[in-house]
């Protein structure tokens, strides 16, 4: 889309910024509002829902430049009415261990009875609320938070933030203006994006219903089916035999001695490496003496890795091709298949039916966990051997085909999220004329 420029500019004096139309001027965001530090309060002072304290907002509930409520903590605790949020402020993480984070602010655009902000996030407030929600959305803010950061803490302090400069056309129309317009656009371009990931979502439910079926029911649509012993399915191709993990199975092979050698290199796996979809994501390479406790399980090609802790992650995947040091958490399960084949066996453990089962089995409320003993009696559908294999090339094939999908839709976002964050930025700089 081609889009008006003003006809005169201006240097701005501000090297981030270069010229703005000549009408502009720029300002400290002092003189044009002020910033509010959040609330400090105890862990004795959380409370567990609403009805027993206020909603405290922190930088979790920031979510895509807009206010989320999925992630909410209350707390009993008299509050400052300044602290109170009002419709119009603009609320700003300004302390955390990622300096990525810094600067991620969502416009709060109603009154909400009793809601405050807590420690490491700031409110700005002002009358220009409207259109500076726009400037702090921008890649502006954030590009430059980074160069306004304490070296030994990252922290966007009230003084850094009360002399950050901003452009601001002077008339109150033109910013109406622009707000009007970038709300329709970005409107927009949020629907569009939502669309997308709902389309995302469909493809992965799509991926795992194919991914039951198959390691359940087999690929052939006229076998004759028999009642099962598996309590977790109702029935299986009548040709299929029935056996516990453990008899085609062993899990935990090999664990790191205590008396490795300190120096050893590994690279380190622990369940936050792993994604749903595509398998080991990540890894951390540390020398022994300075691994974590739980970094002790030997893998080789082949095996299955099954979250034992926290089992409700459904962190399961594959060992493909992995580096000699490659080390994995004792809060997996290793399970290296003996008598069945590796593919059929990996699409089997991350089949919903298999994790649900593993899920209703674990014990514990906020740490659910599951041992290896018990993992390994629970009972899976064996075919034979080559149909094990059909089964895996099938799925192999299937997956990579929706793979592809999620991976260009995907890329179809990211290209969105661009374009929202360069109109945004272009219009609240004045690279962009917007008129009624």
């Amino acid at each position: 889309m081609n889009y008006q420029k003003y006809l005169d500019y201006k240097d701005s004096g501000v090297a981030w910024l270069g010229e703005i139309p000549s009408h502009w001027k720029v300002i400290k965001l002092k003189y044009i509002g002020h910033s509010i530090i959040g609330l400090t309060f105890d862990p004795d002072e959380v409370v567990d829902n609403e009805d027993e304290g206020i909603l405290v907002f922190r930088s979790s509930n920031i979510q895509n430049d807009k206010l989320s409520l999925l992630d909410n903590v209350y707390v009993n605790k008299v509050i400052p009415s300044k602290l109170k949020t009002k419709a119009g402020d603009i609320l700003i993480c300004s302390r955390n261990g990622s300096r990525q984070l810094i600067g991620k602010n969502a416009l709060i655009t109603e009154d909400v009875e009793g809601n405050t902000f807590g420690a490491f996030m700031t409110l700005f407030r002002s009358k220009y609320w409207h259109f500076l929600s726009k400037v702090f959305q921008s890649e502006i803010f954030r590009a430059q938070s980074g160069l306004y950061l304490t070296s030994t803490i990252n922290q966007l302090t009230i003084n850094t933030l009360n002399n950050i400069i901003v452009p601001l056309p002077p008339n109150e129309v033109e910013r109406n203006y622009i707000s009007n317009f970038l709300d329709k656009e970005i409107t927009h371009i949020d629907n569009l994006i939502d669309k997308k990931q709902t389309f995302i979502e469909t493809l992965k439910e799509k991926r795992i219903s194919i991914i039951s079926h198959a390691v359940t029911k087999g690929l052939n649509k006229n076998v004759k089916f028999k009642v099962s012993d598996i309590e977790w399915l109702s029935e299986v191709p009548e040709h299929w035999e029935e056996k516990a993990l453990k008899y085609v199975c062993t899990i935990n092979d090999q664990t790191l001695p205590e008396t490795t050698d300190p120096e050893y290199e590994l690279n380190y796996v622990d369940i936050g490496s792993i994604d749903k979809t595509l398998g080991i994501v990540n890894k951390e390479k540390y020398i022994f003496e300075e691994a974590p406790s739980r970094a002790r399980r030997i893998v080789k090609d082949g095996d299955i890795l099954v979250s034992t802790v926290r089992t409700y992650l459904r962190a399961i995947a594959p060992v493909i091709e992995p580096e000699d040091n490659l080390i994995v958490s004792t809060g997996f399960a290793v399970i290296r298949p003996q008598k069945i084949n590796s593919e059929y066996l990996s699409f089997l453990l991350r089949s919903k039916y298999f994790v649900e089962k593993v899920v209703s089995m674990s014990v514990g409320v906020s740490y659910p966990a599951i041992n290896a003993s018990a993992l390994g009696k629970i009972k899976i559908p064996i075919p034979e051997q080559k149909e094990q294999i059909q089964i895996s090339v099938f799925l192999k094939k299937e997956s990579s085909s929706i793979d592809k999908l999620v991976e260009l839709t995907e890329k179809h976002i990211e290209k969105l999220q661009e374009y929202k964050t360069a109109l945004i930025s272009s219009v609240v700089t004045g690279k962009i004329k917007v008129t009624e």
